[in-house]
Formats: structure tokens, sequence, C-alpha cells
């Protein structure tokens, strides 16, 4: 029985709202576009701040990353003909005996220089390193094969190219086999990984880029040495510096902060200048991780502006409506009509407003960010959890500001609103 009361309750809600259209509809559009920017901008909000985080996670969470840096003193100095600066053989040493938490360390020489096959020449970044890079900095293998301990033992003059490096240089031909030629030495392709967008991940300078080339670190040594030069503006720079890039992997995820410290703590009793710095791609990841909670809660409280507004708007027409409808209260209530049936009628109405509302809102949402990835080139991800919570705000939205009409039209005494003209 009051199941089919209610259900003539919802039948008798929907048709007074189809009786206006036009207002049902703009009265909706409140919470249309709270739902649908609360989704959307949590969408874009998530999917920004995955990429980061994924692309710190893809420098190894177990990893510790150490770069050489130039002093500041040494760039803007115009009297220093030769910089020297940054890692050394030295530290990759003390580091790997000297700390056990150390599993291994892979150094890294990095060579800017011209490289040319047949009319084609770009500027690669030659990188010279071991075979271990390619377990710590893990990156698809696209064809052939990575450099291997051999290459190591004699000194070959092989390379690894990114496929963006082997795109421009070798075009369509079939690189594998393909010599390349950088400075007065040609070197074999053996392999292509694939591109990995270089830059700053999260903060954390990424041990790769778009054009690198790899080749075994004892074949750096021995064709480029330690002195790096660059000309810019007719001028010639100079540096000498024995590694550029260290990475250490450390054998468990709770004792990379400990390490991390221990190898700041070497390094400066060893380096008179801070001519290093040191990422731990962990301690990123996880103020990444806490970043987006707080930035989803700031665009969620933004975004949930819009669903008060669309609420006060609901309030708003349904006193009016109140108003309109007094001598249809007044009537109800006279053929016995009891107050929880005239709440109930309110009730049903907002809800199905603000329900309808919200449902179109999550189409809305969903769609926007669509759109953004597909103009904007922006990654966005629509949580689950952005859809569940807008449309229960917008349920909850419906009932918290229908409540006061809904009890305003209950409390109409029945004489008076049949006497209201």
């Amino acid at each position: 029985m009051n199941f089919h009361r209610n259900f003539l309750l919802v039948q008798l809600g929907v048709k007074t709202l189809l009786l206006h259209k036009l207002r049902s509809m703009l009265t909706m559009l409140g919470v249309v576009f709270g739902v649908g920017s609360v989704i959307a901008m949590l969408a874009v909000g998530t999917g920004a701040s995955q990429e980061a985080q994924d692309q710190i996670r893809r420098l190894g969470s177990q990893n510790i990353i150490i770069h050489s840096v130039q002093p500041q003193e040494d760039q803007s100095s115009e009297r220093v003909r030769m910089s020297v600066y940054g890692l050394t053989y030295d530290d990759d040493l003390r580091i790997r005996e000297t700390i056990p938490s150390v599993n291994r360390t892979v150094p890294a020489k990095l060579i800017p220089h011209d490289a040319r096959v047949r009319g084609r020449n770009m500027e690669l970044r030659i990188v010279g390193t071991t075979p271990a890079w390619f377990d710590l900095v893990e990156r698809e293998l696209l064809a052939g094969r990575r450099l291997q301990e051999s290459d190591m033992e004699r000194n070959t003059n092989v390379c690894v190219l990114t496929e963006r490096s082997a795109r421009r240089l070798l075009a369509t031909e079939e690189p594998i086999g393909e010599s390349i030629r950088v400075g007065r030495n040609y070197y074999q392709v053996v392999g292509i990984i694939r591109s990995e967008t270089g830059g700053a991940a999260g903060g954390v300078q990424t041990p790769d880029q778009e054009v690198d080339a790899y080749i075994p670190m004892t074949t750096a040594r021995e064709r480029f040495g330690d002195i790096v030069v660059r000309r810019r503006d007719g001028s010639m720079e100079r540096s000498l510096v024995e590694l550029h890039q260290l990475v250490v992997e450390v054998d468990a995820i709770e004792n990379v902060q400990a390490t991390a410290a221990a190898i700041e703590n070497m390094l400066q009793r060893f380096h008179t200048r801070e001519d290093y710095r040191v990422s731990v791609p962990l301690a990123l990841l996880r103020q990444a991780e806490a970043t987006q909670r707080t930035f989803n809660i700031v665009l969620g409280s933004i975004a949930g502006i819009s669903l008060l507004v669309g609420g006060i708007g609901i309030m708003n027409i349904m006193l009016a409506s109140v108003t309109e409808r007094t001598r249809e209260i007044g009537i109800r209530r006279a053929i016995g009509a009891r107050r929880s049936q005239i709440v109930g009628q309110f009730l049903i109405e907002t809800i199905v407003l603000s329900s309808i509302g919200g449902l179109i809102g999550i189409s809305f949402g969903i769609t926007v960010p669509q759109v953004i990835e597909y103009f904007a080139g922006m990654p966005t991800i629509v949580p689950m959890y952005a859809i569940v919570l807008s449309l229960g705000i917008s349920v909850a939205v419906g009932v918290i500001f229908g409540l006061y009409p809904a009890i305003r039209a209950a409390k109409l005494d029945p004489i008076v609103a049949l006497r209201y003209d």
C-alpha cells in the first residue's frame, strides 16, 4: 500500500514538473554544470598528476639519481678557461663499495655531438654507460639488442639509438646494422629503444632524452675522454667532468631515504663545492601523491560552489511553486492529505530535478575531459569516485534545498490556502 502511494507521489511530482518544462530545465542547469564541473576539474587534475607520477615511477622507486652540476661561479666567470666540476670515478667506487644498502651503480658520460649518416646529420646526446643502465631505467626495446658486457670488454664501436634519433637519422632505412659517424669514428647501430620525453619529471631531471645514442662506457672514455668542448656564439666552453650522471640502485624501498642521506654526506666530504645534485624519485613520488590529494580537494571545493548555486536555484523555484500552488495544497489538505504527504510531494519534485540534472551533468563531465584531451593533448582521467560523489551530492542538494519549501508548503493552513486567490 505504501509503495503504491509513494509511486503515485512520484508520478504526480513528475507530471507537475512536465507542466513547466522550460522552467524545470533551466532549474536543472545549475546542477548540470555543477556536477559536470566537479567531474571535469577532477579529471584534468587527476590526469596531470598521474602523468607526473608515472614519469617519476619510470625513474625507479629504488633508484637515486645524482647529476653533476656546474657551479654558478664557473658559469658567470669569463676568466675560467676550463671548468672542472662534478662527479668522479672515485665517487662511483666509494658509493658502490662503502654503502651496504647499494646494490649497484650505473655511471654515465653525456657528450653532445653531431652525428651523420650520408647526407643527414643532427646533434645527438652521446651517452657512455654500462649495460646495467637498461635495467635501472627501463625503456622498451623496439629492435635489435641492448648493450652487452662483451661490448664493454672489447671497447666496440656500437650504439643503441632512441626511436626518435633513428627516425631522423636513418629515415625509412633499416636501422639495425647501419653505421653512423660521430666525429672521426663510425658506430654500428645494434638496437633501437623507445624514446622517452626528456626534461623534468615532477622535479627530477630524467636520465634520458629523446635523442640519445648509448655507447659502452669504455668506448666513450677512450674516444672522447673527460673534456667536453662546446662552441656557442663564436666562443668556446671547455669543461672537465669525469661522470655527468650516476644512477644508484638501493636494495629495498625502505632504505632509499637513508641511503640518499649517506650519499650526500659522503659527497660533502670529498667535494669542496656543491657541484652535484641528488634526486630521490621515491620522495618526490610521495610528495606528488600528497599534492594530488590536496589539489583534488581544492578543485572539488571550487567546483562544488556551482552545485551550491544550483541548489539555491532549486530552492528559489520551489518556493515560487509553493506560492503558485497554495490553493492546490489547501484542497489536498482539506480532503485528508497529511503534512508528510505534502512534504513528500515537494521533496520528490526537487529530488527528480536534482537527480536528472546530476545524470546529465555526469555525461557532460565525462565528455569535457575527452574534448580537452583530443584538442589540447592533455591527459585526463575520470575517477570513478568523482562520478559517484557528484551524483550523491546532487541528490543531497535536492533534499537539503527542497526541504524548506516542502515544510513551508506542509505548514500552510488549509482554510487560508483555500481562500488564496
